[in-house]
């Protein structure tokens, strides 16, 4: 039974910082893909980054430079530093174990999610 609980969201200025994390049970971040997606009121739900086992990253133009996925394989952890916030990057956030190891899979949930922090940049 896969479990991933998400942490760290809340409000913030823009140009603030936030950090989110995950904690994941039943899935091994050492051996499979983690990621971030967030959806919006009233906008398409979008992969934000991805992480596969070997700790290969990809991240979404709309948070490439102010965004950074990271793991602790040894916590089973995944996080999500995320600096130079807008208003624009208000969201549910939630953290995702994808069957593939894209953004598209993200998009799609296309695997097991969290219930998700929510982030409101004012």
């Amino acid at each position: 039974h896969v479990q991933l609980v998400e942490s760290g969201g809340g409000s913030v200025q823009a140009g603030g910082s936030l950090r989110l994390s995950c904690t994941a049970s039943g899935y091994k971040s050492s051996e499979n893909c983690m990621g971030w997606f967030r959806q919006a009121q009233g906008k398409e739900r979008e992969g934000v980054a991805v992480i596969d086992r070997f700790a290969t990253k990809v991240h979404a133009d709309s948070v490439k430079g102010r965004f950074t996925i990271s793991k602790d394989n040894v916590k089973n952890s995944l996080y999500l530093e995320m600096n130079s916030l807008t208003p624009e990057d208000t969201a549910m956030y939630y953290c995702a174990a994808p069957k593939r190891c894209s953004l598209v899979a993200l998009r799609e949930r296309l695997g097991y999610w969290g219930q998700g922090t929510q982030v409101t940049v004012s």
